[in-house]
């Protein structure tokens, strides 16, 4: 934990649903990862039977994603550790790793973050986008449909003025599946 306290990276739903105390929140970039859909998920947003995709990290060497970094609120730092365990390490496709990011203010600080791990079963980096809508239209699981997690981050990233080309267009075609019935 850094001296500024304990700080957690969110590129994805913890981006609008972080489920811990936060003390404060600032725009992000981490470098040398892409965010994309290239994790199979059998729990959350899908089943073991008919997997749904969720935004994972993916090492990109001269790439960068931008998301928030939260500071945690001070005292809660083991509880949000474990909490945040529990929920991201439900199938240890994810590796917890303390990684740099630059906050939009100029600070640097140390976070918690989760990206994947390329050895695992459920990764599935490089499906193309076409692939990926049509997996994430019909996808469900624990927390809900896939459609939710999709459309509700890429709305988030609208909000913090952050650009994420892929996921524009990966809602605007998950929109269009649903209402033409396309296979």
């Amino acid at each position: 934990m850094s001296v500024n306290g304990m700080w957690v990276f969110g590129y994805g739903s913890l981006m609008w649903n972080p489920g811990f105390a936060v003390e404060e929140r600032v725009v992000a970039r981490l470098r040398g990862y892409a965010r994309s859909f290239c994790m199979r998920s059998i729990h959350h947003r899908g089943t073991p039977q008919n997997p749904g995709l969720v935004l994972a990290l993916d090492e990109a060497p001269g790439d960068h994603c931008d998301g928030i970094a939260f500071r945690v609120s001070p005292g809660h730092e083991e509880d949000t550790l474990a909490y945040l365990r529990e929920r991201e390490l439900i199938s240890s496709a994810y590796l917890e790793r303390r990684l740099h990011v630059d906050l939009a203010d100029g600070r640097r600080v140390e976070a918690l973050t989760f990206v994947v791990d390329p050895a695992h079963v459920q990764y599935c980096g490089g499906l193309a986008l076409e692939e990926q809508a049509g997996i994430i239209a019909r996808a469900s699981g624990g927390r809900g449909p896939n459609t939710e997690y999709l459309h509700n981050t890429a709305a988030h990233l609208r909000k913090l003025g952050i650009c994420d080309p892929d996921l524009e267009w990966l809602s605007a075609r998950v929109r269009d599946i649903l209402a033409t019935g396309a296979k």
